[in-house]
């Protein structure tokens, strides 16, 4: 009987998070920044211009077109069964705190933002759409390194493709492709072809956010001389190399491949050594957004990537 009271008081004792204050700061600072690019991009350029910017957002410019109703109020409203559907498959409060707290916040500051910029900052639609695009997507960018997400149909695609399979493409393809089309019949076919712009941009903006700037290159070299190739770039670039076996599948003759990581400047000298070290080598080399270990950024424990 005491055992089974002490299981019971065990089980039904509360469980205290621990969480650090410094880490909260770092996360609403994240969040918060990333709203204000976003509204900046919208008030400022997207929504003067008539330009639909991507998912529930488009939707809304186009409303906020037609009958006047308020970008930000009309964000809010179309997220909250989205995220309401986001809590009940993707995880529960923890997979939605981010973007819950984004969509409250950037529905407040669009709406206020839109009357400062009045007309916008540029009659060019082209600038509109390009500058819109930008800050939309370094405000995006930073909302997802803060592990949240900008809501509406990026939400409706992670719940479609955890329960049916539905690639994160196909979904994006299909709401931006109607998106665009509303806009063109709204706002004409040139806002829509600047629709488009947007929507690239604010990926390739949010993208870079998200993994920096490609500032190393990956090498994979096949060589009859792995050990002398191996030396003479150790001793140069003071780089580690991992070293690995192969069989060539015509002839099936034994290689060795080395495996080398080094920083963009340097390639011209890799292949510069691999050259004059094994003339008959194969060598493929790789973009890679960044390294961590010896010789590059140093690993932190608990880093995200």
């Amino acid at each position: 009987m005491t055992q089974t009271v002490k299981l019971y008081v065990r089980r039904n004792r509360p469980t205290h998070i621990n969480v650090d204050g410094r880490e909260l700061i770092a996360w609403l600072a994240l969040l918060t920044t990333g709203v204000i690019l976003s509204a900046i991009g919208v008030a400022a350029f997207l929504v003067p211009a008539g330009v639909a910017g991507p998912g529930v957002l488009g939707i809304a410019t186009i409303m906020n077109h037609l009958w006047a109703t308020p970008v930000g109020v009309i964000t809010l409203i179309a997220n909250i069964p989205i995220q309401i559907l986001g809590y009940r498959y993707l995880g529960g409060a923890k997979a939605v705190i981010g973007t819950v707290y984004y969509i409250a916040a950037f529905s407040i500051v669009v709406d206020l933002l839109i009357p400062v910029f009045q007309g916008g900052l540029t009659d060019n639609i082209l600038m509109a759409a390009i500058f819109g695009g930008v800050l939309n997507g370094l405000g995006g960018g930073l909302v997802y390194r803060a592990g949240g997400t900008m809501g509406g149909t990026s939400t409706l695609a992670r719940i479609l493709q955890l329960r049916w399979g539905t690639p994160l493409s196909t979904t994006s393809l299909y709401t931006d492709t109607l998106i665009t089309i509303g806009a063109g019949l709204v706002f004409g076919w040139e806002a829509a072809l600047a629709a488009i712009i947007t929507l690239f941009i604010t990926g390739a903006a949010s993208d870079y956010v998200l993994e920096g700037p490609s500032v190393v290159r990956t090498a994979m070299i096949v060589t009859d001389h792995p050990d002398s190739l191996a030396h003479v770039i150790k001793q140069t670039l003071k780089r580690g190399i991992t070293r690995m076996h192969s069989e060539d599948g015509v002839k099936q003759r034994a290689h060795g491949v080395l495996f080398v990581t080094v920083a963009r400047p340097e390639v011209p000298q890799l292949t510069r050594i691999v050259s004059e070290a094994d003339p008959d080598a194969f060598v493929v080399i790789n973009q890679g957004q960044a390294a961590f270990g010896r010789g590059f950024k140093p690993m932190r424990r608990g880093q995200t990537l």
